[in-house]
């Protein structure tokens, strides 16, 4: 674990070096909030002690820049402070800090409370469980390749666009951005239950393949619904379990399995809908080549208030050179359709 210490003070900095190294840990030292923040979008540290009062960036102001930051991993603040009110903790809390160590800080004290926000983060170790589901599933399908990696991102991209713009229907932030990026990999996870026959069949599928095809979605929203009765009210099993059962859903009501219109379609759904279908049309498929950017674009533009909600469609448009990066760094090689 790399610790992320921040004081404008040298022997306070040294103080804190020497009980986290002599514990085992590795430390990095900022000397004021700007600093540390630069390190945090370097992603230098997921775990910081900070000083309250400093110059330039107090480290107040820290904590409040980090939690706006559209981050992969959860970081966890740690405030160093003279103030021991109640009214200087809501505030800190209120800036998002997790903990409060009172100066002159305890050794013993700090090793207890840093080695609590260790075992918070690795809460996290569930992102890797959850990409690994995804990608058992994913494995029964040798041609998807970097799907789930594209897709996430790209689901990604368009979720932070509307929590930034805002939408019509219902308020979007940082987030909900996170959680369908984190749980949009789970997807197809019901394909586990589709038979080889249909779902490695070579070619087209026919009308009764394609219904059975069609069930992987309700197998996976009964899988995570089985999850979540074990473990109610989870987020992020609830995104998953709605992204499962609704990205084939369609604007218009001609989608599966529900036949869902419009905004009884959830956000996630929605979202996850047009990045999936982004990338199976610029992938290669053993019934088809991979489509041109282009191409793909026209599609989906054309499907805006039909397949596709316009807000996301519009999103979409707006954030075109942010997928055709996410397509270049988790390229395959590919025969292109132009």
């Amino acid at each position: 674990m790399k610790i992320l210490i921040v004081d404008d003070n040298e022997v306070a900095l040294e103080a804190l070096r020497c009980v986290l190294e002599n514990d085992g840990y590795e430390t990095v030292a900022a000397r004021n909030g700007r600093e540390a923040l630069d390190l945090v979008r370097r992603n230098v540290g997921r775990l910081i002690v900070s000083d309250w009062m400093m110059p330039e960036m107090d480290g107040l102001e820290l904590c409040r820049q980090i939690r706006e930051l559209d981050l992969t991993g959860y970081v966890y603040f740690i405030l160093l402070t003279s103030k021991d009110s109640t009214n200087s903790v809501v505030e800190g809390l209120s800036a998002g800090a997790d903990d409060f160590i009172l100066k002159p800080f305890n050794p013993a004290e700090l090793q207890v409370r840093v080695r609590t926000g260790e075992r918070i983060l690795s809460l996290e170790t569930r992102d890797l469980a959850i990409f690994s589901m995804a990608k058992l599933a994913e494995s029964r399908d040798p041609e998807t390749g970097e799907h789930l990696e594209r897709m996430r991102n790209y689901s990604r991209v368009l979720a932070r666009h509307l929590a930034v713009r805002g939408t019509r229907h219902g308020a979007v932030d940082a987030e909900f951005a996170r959680l369908v990026y984190l749980t949009s990999p789970l997807h197809d996870i019901g394909k586990v239950g589709i038979p080889d026959s249909v779902l490695l069949k070579p070619g087209r599928l026919s009308d009764r393949e394609f219904e059975i095809m069609k069930t992987h979605t309700t197998i996976g929203a009964e899988t995570l619904d089985a999850a979540l009765r074990e473990y109610p009210g989870i987020s992020y099993l609830c995104f998953a379990r709605d992204i499962a059962q609704t990205h084939h859903e369609a604007f218009d009501g001609t989608g599966y399995p529900c036949g869902l219109m419009r905004y009884d379609i959830p956000l996630s759904g929605r979202v996850v809908a047009l990045a999936d279908v982004y990338d199976a049309l610029t992938s290669r498929r053993v019934y088809k080549p991979a489509f041109a950017h282009d191409v793909a674009r026209s599609m989906i533009l054309e499907e805006s208030g039909k397949q596709f909600d316009p807000e996301v469609v519009e999103a979409f448009r707006e954030c075109e050179d942010v997928f055709l990066e996410i397509r270049a760094r988790y390229s395959e090689p590919e025969v292109v359709l132009v």
